[in-house]
């Protein structure tokens, strides 16, 4: 362990006082003492600049009007001096040995270390499931190549990720266009500078609660529709840096991330006359998504059984049978107990 090593954990912070003073204290109380901890309050209207003026020096405190995500991360990064950067979304929070371990293994050719997140509510009860869901292992290695070739790769979301300064003064500013997906830009463009590393035990906790932006406590039209434009700019973004790099894309390759058309097909199936995009038919999603299972996924075959079967589920059965199965799909804690008594069988069975 490199003990000179800086380690910046970049809290970034909307309306989010409940929340706010258990991420300061997590980083806080880091057991690796070498870090900076940098609070950026993007134009709070409750009590959070209250509290963030409570730490006195023992933080760096940003306050700005409201610009997004991309703005917070920007005015954080600009302020940091840190050799790894971890951006902490300020309804989630740090184990207090996490910089320790990731600093454990790091090594200057890595652009980034991602780590598993325990999910909990808003209460901090224990969901039982961590993120992302499901017993894969975390991607690892050249995952430039998983992405040009499958268009996604096994990953965190943005509190579950040390990232290399080195590469971030490349990507950074972050463009307005990103604004509010300043961290898919980030987990697209990060990988094609260097290995990814990954720690499968949870050094964070990801906190789902009625107002998270991305986490799916209740099924709602609104946030599949923001899934699939986000997907449609991200997958441009991933064309584009490939492109630029002279790696050739598959033309089929939008269509091979079975987590893109999980949110295509969730979408039109919830509202159709707002899914984003037009052309798309329930059939044609059916089909790329059990395709996308057997040809590109890395799933046993028992999952890609079950996945198949919850495609043709939501994709034909009416809609009043098709909600819950997509809820139970994003949302495990929903799940009626035989469903989970079932599938953790399976992980039984499919293991021994």
């Amino acid at each position: 362990m490199d003990k000179k090593l800086i380690v910046s954990i970049i809290i970034n912070n909307y309306n989010y006082d409940r929340f706010l003073s258990q991420a300061i204290d997590s980083t806080l109380n880091q057991t690796y003492l070498n870090t900076e901890v940098i609070v950026v309050d993007d134009g709070s209207t409750d009590n959070s600049r209250e509290i963030i003026t409570g730490y006195g020096d023992r933080i760096i405190p940003i306050l700005q009007p409201n610009g997004k995500q991309a703005a917070a991360f920007n005015s954080g990064f600009a302020k940091s001096k840190g050799d790894i950067i971890i951006f902490l979304d300020s309804d989630d929070y740090l184990m207090p040995d996490a910089v320790k371990q990731i600093v454990q293994i790091w090594e200057p050719k890595l652009a980034k270390v991602h780590y598993r997140l325990k999910v909990v509510d808003g209460e901090q009860q224990d969901l039982g499931y961590s993120m992302p869901q499901g017993s894969a292992p975390l991607s690892t290695g050249e995952v430039w190549r998983a992405l040009i070739t499958g268009g996604s790769y096994i990953s965190t979301p943005t509190s579950g990720n040390a990232l290399n300064r080195e590469p971030l003064k490349e990507l950074f500013p972050i463009p307005d266009e990103y604004k509010l997906t300043a961290d898919d830009y980030l987990s697209t463009l990060v990988p094609f500078y260097g290995e990814v590393a990954a720690i499968e035990q949870p050094l964070g906790a990801y906190r789902i609660h009625g107002n998270n932006q991305w986490a799916l406590s209740t099924i709602s039209p609104a946030k599949f529709q923001r899934f699939v434009r986000h997907d449609l700019q991200n997958y441009a973004l991933l064309v584009k840096k490939a492109t630029e790099l002279g790696y050739d894309v598959p033309p089929d390759l939008e269509q091979r991330s079975i987590g893109r058309l999980w949110s295509r097909i969730n979408s039109l199936r919830l509202d159709p006359i707002n899914h984003p995009v037009p052309g798309d038919r329930a059939s044609t999603l059916v089909y790329q998504g059990i395709r996308s299972l057997w040809k590109y996924s890395e799933f046993n075959w028992q999952k890609r059984l079950i996945y198949s079967l919850w495609f043709l589920w939501v994709g034909f059965m009416p809609l009043p049978l098709a909600e819950p199965v997509i809820t139970w799909l994003y949302a495990p804690h929903y799940r009626p107990k035989v469903i989970s008594w079932t599938v953790q069988r399976l992980r039984t069975l499919t293991s021994s």
